[in-house]
């Protein structure tokens, strides 16, 4: 039982070092100009969709079989749609954005601490491998969550210590993960292609259109570029 703990307690801090290491974007934005605005919602824009395009999403269909990544996804949409109506509405609500994000980050966190407990009750080395990578992987979500935050008037601090929050769910799946030991392929993979389709929805209703509201397009489109490009970058060599 001391191991299983021990691997939820490193669960835990992988998820919150991933997210939180990119949070700390948060103390360097201070009363950006518009056409910067535009620029680093780009950068987030892209950063977001290259992670759920060329890594959460292929993996969901790798692992699982077709129409659970389907259903999933579907599902996420579906779930953050409601969500969405129940929150305030406010067009230009930043901070409702980074909100969003976030709890489809946590979403995802989940299935990756199943990963982790797995992999630890297979292995000490495969689970330490896991481990790194997902908390690399997890550094542009941090990212992406607390720049709208930051940009809705959170304050740098707190907007830092919710890209820490979010990995608390990490350390849940690795304690089911390493209770559970193989736990099924399609479960993992509906819970994959549930975040994924949440924060699909989220970048492609919130993130872009607010990249392109304050009429500087073209720092918008250079910014997702970058953003995109530098998503592929992780999702592929780490």
């Amino acid at each position: 039982m001391d191991t299983i703990f021990f691997i939820a307690l490193i669960g835990l801090i992988v998820g919150m070092i991933g997210t939180g290491l990119g949070g700390l974007i948060a103390f360097f934005i201070r009363n950006p100009g518009n056409k910067f605005l535009s620029f680093i919602l780009g950068i987030s824009s892209g950063l977001m969709l290259a992670v759920v395009c060329f890594d959460l999403l292929p993996e969901a269909f790798e692992i699982g079989q077709l129409y659970v990544g389907i259903g999933g996804i579907i599902a996420g949409v579906f779930a953050i749609v409601c969500l969405d109506t129940i929150l305030p509405e406010n067009s230009e609500s930043f901070a409702k954005m980074g909100i969003l994000l976030g709890i489809g980050i946590a979403l995802h966190n989940f299935p990756e601490g199943l990963a982790i407990g797995s992999g630890f009750m297979a292995t000490k080395q495969l689970g330490i491998g896991i481990s790194i990578v997902i908390a690399l992987h997890n550094m542009p979500e941090g990212i992406s969550m607390a720049t709208p935050m930051r940009i809705g008037g959170i304050g740098r601090v707190k907007a830092f210590l919710y890209t820490i929050l979010v990995g608390i769910p990490m350390g849940l799946g690795a304690f089911i993960g390493a209770i559970l030991g193989e736990i099924s392929t399609n479960f993992i993979a509906f819970c994959l292609a549930f975040a994924g389709g949440t924060m699909l929805y989220i970048t492609c209703e919130e993130l872009i259109p607010k990249s392109l509201c304050f009429k500087f397009k073209r720092a918008s489109s250079f910014g997702f570029l970058i953003g995109f490009i530098v998503g592929i970058v992780i999702s592929k060599k780490l």
